[in-house]
């Protein structure tokens, strides 16, 4: 197989990884919701090579501005929860 071929292939796990990352970003569980960003982060990254073999210059510049809020996203989510267990970040002074 030509890696023009392979390279035709990759929308569909970019399709499959940004639905499930979507999925997971919907969860009430926090650790389900932080993975939910690193796999949109991977789709991100599936679909700028795809987007860049293709040509299709304005799906990679949407995808650098959705890694900019997955990046975001990743951050929030990855903050200390407070003493008590809850899911709601710790304030900060």
């Amino acid at each position: 197989m030509e890696l023009s071929s392979v390279l035709d292939l990759l929308q569909w796990p970019a399709m499959a990884a940004s639905v499930l990352a979507a999925w997971l970003v919907a969860s009430n569980h926090q650790p389900r919701r932080n993975a939910g960003f690193w796999v949109f982060l991977a789709s991100n990254v599936l679909w700028t090579a795809w987007g860049w073999h293709d040509g299709a210059w304005a799906l990679i510049a949407l995808q650098v501005a959705l890694a900019a809020l997955n990046i975001r996203g990743v951050a929030k989510t990855e903050q200390p929860l407070s003493p008590d267990g809850d899911t709601r970040p710790v304030a900060r002074p």
